[in-house]
C-alpha cells in the first residue's frame, strides 16, 4: 500500500499558521489545502458527511437559512434559543460580522481556483457552517473566546469528520507543544471537553435551528443531550494566547 504524505508546498503554509495563526489563520489554510490534497482523504470527508444517517439526509438538502433578522430576533419570548441567540450577538458585538456576506466572500476566494477540487458538499459545509457557529456556542453553552472556541471546534470534530475542524486541532497542538507548552494543560481540557461532549451529544450539524427560535432554550438543549452538561460550561478561564476562530 502506498504511502500518502502531505504536500511539502503546503507543510510549509501549516507551519506558518502553527508560528503565527493570528498573521496565517485556519481558515486561509483550510483553502490552500484542497489544491493538492489526497483524492482518497477528499473522498472519505465527503463519505462521512453523505452517508452519515443524520447529517447526509440534511446536507442533500443544501439548505441556507435567510440572513438574520435582527428585528424578528428580538421578539423571541423569554428564554427561547432565539431571544438567547439575540442576547449572544449583541453581547459579544458581532451584529457586523452577520453582515460580512459570508457567501460572497467564499465565491471570491473560489474563483480563482483554488477550491477547485473541493467537493459540493463540503463548500456547503463551508456556508452552512458560518450560520451555525455561534448558533452551536449558544446551544453547547461554550464561551465565544479562546478556550470556548477550542472547545467547539472539538466539539463540531466529534461529530463530524471535517478538515477544517481538524485542521484547527492540528495547529492548535502543534503550536502548544513546539511553541508554548504554558497552553498545553487549558488547551487539552478544551479539547478533552468539547470531544466528549460532541460524541455524546445528539448531531447538530446541518440542524435547522433558525426554524426553532420560538422554543424554549432548555427543551432544545434537553432533546439534543446538551443540558444539564451545558450548564456548567460558559468558563472564564481565558487563556489569551490561545488561538481563536
Amino acid at each position: 500500500m502506498k504511502k500518502v504524505k502531505l504536500d511539502r508546498e503546503f507543510a510549509e503554509k501549516f507551519l506558518t499558521s502553527v508560528d503565527d495563526y493570528d498573521a496565517y489563520g485556519v481558515h486561509l489554510l483550510f483553502n490552500d489545502w484542497w489544491e493538492k490534497a489526497p483524492q482518497d482523504a477528499i473522498e472519505k470527508y465527503v463519505a462521512a458527511i453523505e452517508e452519515h444517517p443524520d447529517q447526509g439526509p440534511l446536507a442533500k438538502q443544501r439548505w441556507l437559512a435567510p440572513p438574520v433578522d435582527m428585528e424578528r430576533l428580538a421578539s423571541c419570548g423569554p428564554a427561547t434559543l432565539g431571544e438567547a441567540y439575540y442576547k449572544f450577538i449583541v453581547d459579544n458585538e458581532l451584529e457586523e460580522q452577520l453582515a460580512a456576506g459570508y457567501r460572497e466572500l467564499h465565491e471570491e476566494i473560489k474563483s480563482d481556483g483554488r477550491l477547485q477540487r473541493m467537493p459540493d458538499v463540503i463548500q456547503y459545509k463551508v456556508l452552512r457552517g458560518y450560520q451555525t457557529h455561534d448558533m452551536h456556542h449558544v446551544l453547547t453553552g461554550y464561551d465565544p473566546d479562546p478556550v470556548g472556541e477550542i472547545a467547539l471546534q472539538a466539539f463540531g470534530l466529534a461529530q463530524m469528520s471535517y478538515p477544517y475542524a481538524g485542521m484547527w486541532i492540528a495547529v492548535v497542538t502543534a503550536h502548544m507543544t513546539y511553541l508554548e507548552p504554558d497552553l498545553m494543560k487549558p488547551a487539552m481540557d478544551a479539547i478533552s471537553d468539547g470531544w466528549t461532549f460532541g460524541r455524546e451529544a445528539k448531531n447538530l450539524q446541518f440542524v435547522h435551528f433558525e426554524h426553532q427560535f420560538d422554543r424554549p432554550l432548555k427543551e432544545i438543549q434537553i432533546e439534543y443531550g446538551l443540558y444539564p452538561r451545558c450548564l456548567r460550561l460558559g468558563n472564564s478561564n481565558t487563556d489569551a494566547g490561545l488561538v481563536a476562530a
